[in-house]
């Protein structure tokens, strides 16, 4: 029991299946460059406050950054016995240094150690996520300004609803993937306090600076109650609400484009490279990496329903079960971090067919509501014009053909509010024109959202 750092209160050895089942290492071994970071400011605190002199703390400085090279390197063994990375650092650090190392612990748990660990690798984890976004932001800004012009059949319940520049479809997903963003800024400055100082639960008899720690380590603030310090996974469960939110976003757009690329839609073409084929039908090109995303949303829900139910139960203050909480986390971070990078590759290379989606718009009476619109500025009330223009369609899908098909003089005999200058609004470019206002569809209004979102985007980049 010697080898365990722990292990002084008991006679007997952990069994090896106990051992095994305990450990954690496989898992928070990835923590290993906050961990030494972590102890590098602890033991400059520890110095400055005078628990630890010059010497030592620069031994242990010292010591820490050739056991963090060394676990670069891939040339230091983990092994279950050590349980953690906090362990395997701080036995490494002992046998390069000695004794000393083994002051580093002073004024400090793993529980709060931990804690810091996963703190700062969530802080990092978010700004790599928060700069994809904006680049998956640009992405679709320009694929708008690209598009501005080609025509989109608007749906809803996936039917034909109205006439849209397919740019500003793709304005959409800016929004979105904005408020993503903003949402993971918000819950960087929950993640930004520094819960070390708080040791075990119930903080430290030495004169520990907790603010020279959060100075060092670009903490912004420090934890209030030791209690709640080392038990607080709200951080862990905010961002996997929000990644999870990101996952949704992620997958409603990869169901469009997998619709829009197969042979009933054929709105657009995928670059190959995001392609693949199939082993059996050599036509087939298949939107792999889209649905790939689309399979990951729920797995990243899982996540975020696996660290609420973990969290539930637990009384104050640490407990064990949050060795689970790192698993779900890395995940979702992994996960959402690939799947939005591979979309912000994949998208400059898309290819539409304008004309298909114009087929499509002009097969789905696309034009009716801004018919409708028209006769409620002539003076006709908006139920009645409704009910003109449902009549107007019923004429026309008898006949098998568009509104701007129908003469004149039938138009006249629905309404005598209609006349010839509403065959302008009748074609898709008119219909889009008539909705020219802010926010609207037409292009004229599409490239000043497009404008007003990239100024947005400079001023927010990281």
């Amino acid at each position: 029991m010697s080898k365990k750092m722990w292990g002084g209160r008991f006679a007997a050895g952990t069994d090896r299946l106990v051992e095994a089942f305990t450990a954690s290492i496989q898992v928070d071994r990835r923590l290993y460059a906050e961990d030494i970071r972590g102890s590098m400011a602890h033991a400059r605190m520890l110095g400055r406050v005078g628990v630890l002199t010059e010497a030592e703390v620069e031994a242990i400085v010292t010591g820490l950054a050739q056991v963090r090279q060394e676990i670069v390197e891939d040339r230091l063994p983990f092994v279950d016995a050590l349980e953690d990375i906090h362990m395997h650092v701080e036995s490494r650090l002992t046998e390069i240094i000695g004794d000393v190392g083994k002051k580093l612990h002073t004024g400090r748990s793993r529980n709060d150690q931990v804690a810091t660990d996963l703190r700062l690798y969530t802080r990092g984890c978010l700004d790599d996520l928060v700069r994809e976004l904006q680049h998956l932001q640009n992405v679709f800004i320009d694929l708008a300004e690209r598009e501005v012009e080609t025509i989109l059949p608007g749906l809803t319940h996936m039917q034909v609803a109205q006439p849209i520049s397919f740019g500003h479809h793709c304005m959409a997903y800016v929004e979105m993937f904005h408020r993503d963003t903003q949402r993971l800024l918000d819950a960087r400055r929950r993640v930004n306090v520094l819960p070390l100082g708080a040791a075990a639960l119930a903080g430290t008899t030495f004169p520990i600076d907790r603010w020279d720690v959060a100075r060092q380590l670009s903490f912004e603030a420090v934890a209030e109650n030791s209690l709640d310090a080392v038990s607080d996974r709200d951080f862990v469960m905010e961002v996997l609400s929000d990644l999870a939110i990101l996952a949704v976003h992620l997958s409603r757009l990869s169901e469009e484009l997998i619709l829009w690329m197969s042979a009933p839609f054929g709105f657009i073409d995928l670059p190959d490279g995001f392609c693949t084929g199939s082993s059996i039908m050599p036509q087939k090109k298949n939107p792999d990496v889209a649905e790939i995303i689309r399979g990951k949303s729920g797995r990243v829900i899982g996540d975020l329903v696996a660290i609420l139910v973990l969290m539930k139960g637990q009384p104050l203050a640490y407990n064990r079960d949050n060795q689970e909480d790192k698993e779900t986390l890395f995940d979702a971070l992994d996960q959402m971090r690939a799947s939005v990078e591979i979309m912000g590759r994949m998208l400059p290379g898309l290819q539409t067919r304008p004309d298909v989606m114009r087929a499509q718009a002009e097969r789905g009476f696309a034009t009716a509501t801004d018919l409708a619109d028209y006769l409620v500025r002539k003076g006709l009330p908006f139920r009645d014009a409704h009910a003109v223009v449902g009549r107007a369609v019923r004429l026309a899908q008898e006949r098998n053909i568009g509104l701007e098909a129908l003469p004149l003089a039938e138009l006249q005999a629905l309404s005598p509010l209609i006349d010839q200058e509403v065959y302008a609004v009748l074609v898709l470019e008119g219909s889009l024109a008539a909705r020219d206002h802010l926010g609207g569809t037409a292009p004229r209004q599409v490239q000043a959202a497009i404008q007003r979102a990239r100024e947005r985007l400079q001023r927010e980049a990281l």
